[in-house]
């Protein structure tokens, strides 16, 4: 098990490289995360929702992403409230101060099962923590870290991120606030990001070694190249300038930003620098804008229009600005929004789009969940789009003035000009042939030559940096510890560690609900 001393310090990442360097050792790993939050999700092949964190790690281990590798899934729409998935399918609403109370045991089941699940695979579960596991508050109802850990008796990894600095503290803190029995299950510690000549750590790691009792796996060194973030909070460290980029392309960070990881095929375009903006900031000088997904469509489209960024928008494509929308920035575009039973807001009602296509969405109970393989009648007709629909809504175009995207009808439209493009197909910028395609209509605008359009899938690239992930990883971590259950250390005393224990947080080592 993946645990770590906060939030971000690079647990999804970690477990994906011991994925696939077990994956290189000859056996199958199982990634597994107990419960997640995340608005970054993916959608199966049985339509069930996870986390797109945990589709990498599978694709990692060379296996096919399945829900059950992520049983728990919530979605924060911004309220103090989240949607809860179990097992790849919504299962309610709940307010943040009635989680644990709630959801707690249906929660501990729906964990049980995607278990069961998982195992069916006949190999080694892979595990990945959430946030810190030492929230004391919170810990006694913690179904994710160290009750999984012990109910499975995973040997477990402490991950402490040292580009946020006060990295003893974070490590020493976790260790201190851990009881004797989870403590036993420590095996080691892994600094992860460091910058510089490893060199200068010898003498901290030797301090670390001394002072906790356990051995440090590794220093793993900044890898440069960043995979989606579990939190759009952490999207602006992702602006990575890029000197020779021949194109400026702009996303919208929307308050309920959805499925970020939509834009990293044009991220890893060399050509392309892609920022992210707030709805206050001005386009005019981008060669497109983006619009990705929302969790809550109409409460972003009102913050765009509260900024003005909705005026801005409309100026911008009058001028001759490109647009490219995907799920509820395809339902911003049209001329229409309707929510007669109050879904996307305490009250039924609707409102006006950006106008930008001549489309109407009508939000309806029930969620559109399922893959595609759409074919492309533009900018070049008969190329293949993988992808995924995740999204309450349907949208249709009631009056002409819009070509559809696909010859599948009602997955996407394109304006008569080209200029405006929506779509519902999450991943269809993985599409090599198609984002090629696209780029090269803005480069024909700026007078700059085409690029190539025979280029693999993305998940080539994403491919070439888990392969360099797990090379990190064999180069620079010591994994027997973790592979051999007798490697694990002995418990150290808790005199050594008098905070372990602190608040008496009472529950059995392995525990089940009723029946």
């Amino acid at each position: 098990m993946v645990l770590g001393t906060s939030s971000g310090v690079g647990k999804s990442l970690v477990t994906a490289g011991l994925c696939r360097l077990l994956r290189r050792r000859g056996e199958q790993p199982v990634p597994f995360k107990g419960q997640n939050m995340s608005l970054n999700g993916y959608v199966d092949e049985d339509g069930g929702e996870m986390a797109y964190a945990q589709a990498m790690q599978a694709w990692a281990a060379g296996l096919t992403p399945c829900a059950a590798m992520n049983p728990v899934l919530l979605k924060p729409q911004g309220d103090g409230s989240s949607e809860v998935i179990h097992l790849g399918r919504s299962a309610g609403v709940s307010r943040a101060e009635d989680y644990y109370r709630d959801w707690f045991r249906p929660g501990w089941l729906a964990i049980r099962r995607g278990l069961d699940v998982c195992r069916k695979q006949q190999g080694r579960l892979v595990l990945e923590g959430a946030g810190s596991p030492v929230e004391v508050n919170l810990q006694a109802r913690d179904l994710t870290n160290l009750r999984l850990a012990q109910f499975l008796r995973a040997r477990c990894v402490l991950v402490a991120d040292i580009e946020r600095g006060g990295v003893f503290a974070q490590i020493i803190g976790t260790l201190q606030l851990l009881r004797p029995v989870e403590r036993s299950l420590m095996a080691g510690l892994l600094i992860n990001r460091f910058r510089g000549q490893r060199s200068l750590f010898d003498e901290g790691r030797v301090w670390l070694e001394q002072r906790t009792g356990l051995p440090v796996l590794g220093v793993l060194p900044w890898l440069g190249e960043r995979f989606p973030p579990e939190d759009s909070l952490d999207l602006l460290e992702r602006q990575a300038r890029k000197p020779r980029a021949e194109l400026r392309l702009a996303v919208l960070r929307l308050p309920s930003i959805s499925n970020f990881s939509d834009m990293d095929p044009l991220a890893a375009e060399a050509t392309v620098q892609l920022d992210w903006l707030l709805p206050t900031d001005t386009v005019d000088q981008y060669d497109a804008v983006l619009l990705p997904g929302s969790k809550q469509t109409m409460a972003d489209l009102k913050a765009m229009q509260a900024a003005r960024m909705d005026e801005r928008l409309q100026r911008y494509v009058a001028a001759g600005g490109a647009v490219l929308a995907i799920c509820g920035g395809l339902q911003m575009l049209g001329q229409r929004l309707h929510d007669p039973r109050g879904l996307e807001a305490e009250t039924p009602g609707d409102m006006g789009g950006l106008g930008l296509l001549p489309l109407v969405t009508t939000f309806e109970p029930g969620k559109v969940q399922r893959q595609w393989t759409a074919t492309t009648t533009w900018p070049q007709p008969g190329q293949p789009c993988t992808g995924f629909e995740l999204h309450h809504g349907r949208t249709t175009a009631p009056i002409h003035g819009a070509q559809s995207l696909y010859t599948q009808p009602g997955l996407g439209w394109v304006s008569p000009c080209g200029r405006v493009v929506g779509t519902y197909l999450h991943g269809c910028l993985e599409a090599g042939p198609w984002r090629r395609h696209w780029l090269n209509r803005l480069r024909s605008r700026r007078g700059l030559p085409p690029l190539p359009t025979a280029v693999p899938h993305h998940a080539a690239q994403r491919d070439r940096l888990l392969d360099r992930l797990a090379d990190a990883l064999a180069e620079d971590v010591n994994l027997e510890p973790l592979l051999h259950e007798s490697s694990c250390p002995h418990p150290q005393p808790l005199s050594r560690f008098p905070c372990a224990g602190m608040m008496g947080i009472p529950y059995p080592l392995r525990w089940a609900p009723p029946g």
